[in-house]
């Protein structure tokens, strides 16, 4: 082979594991995704996320399931009385009670959501219903609803749910 030859193989050698290294790139497949981790991953749930990792609650929320949790979003934290936010900072089984009050035990797509009460994680129940392509929960409108996670679903909600008092 002639230094002319050899220089032009190379080329073409270089330019093939290249394109090999640019498509492999594009064939990676995302890893499942928990309840946990869509939170953790949607910017405008960046506050429940933070309230989720200071009541201890990742981990649960990363395991088997199967959870439905109704996600407040920030601007929803930011109704919150500023005098209630700091109370359940202040008091961490609160601030859980809380937050458990937005997890069903079970996996529910907004076409499943029958209007009745449900039993929350927290214990108590909460009322949902469906009015055509719109779910509630107590108070809260889902939008979007049905954003599907390896151990249940998230629903986005625009209000923070308060438990009764116990």
């Amino acid at each position: 082979m002639t230094s002319a030859q050899l220089m032009h193989f190379s080329r073409r050698a270089a330019l093939a594991t290249a394109v090999l290294v640019a498509l492999s790139g594009c064939a990676t497949v995302s890893a499942p995704v928990t309840v946990a981790d869509t939170v953790a991953k949607t910017p405008s749930l960046s506050t429940l996320n933070g309230l989720i990792a200071s009541a201890g609650l990742t981990a649960t929320l990363q395991s088997a399931g199967p959870f439905t949790l109704f996600a407040p979003t920030n601007d929803a934290f930011k109704a919150v009385p500023a005098k209630t936010m700091e109370d359940l900072a202040k008091h961490p089984e609160k601030l859980k009670d809380v937050l458990t009050y937005h997890v069903i035990a079970a996996k529910v797509m907004a076409k499943e959501v029958k209007n009745s009460n449900v039993k929350t994680v927290n214990g108590a129940n909460v009322a949902v219903s469906k009015a055509g392509e719109f779910v509630t929960i107590e108070n809260a409108v889902a939008n979007p609803a049905d954003i599907d996670a390896t151990n249940g679903v998230v629903h986005i909600i625009d209000a923070v749910l308060i438990p009764p008092a116990k």
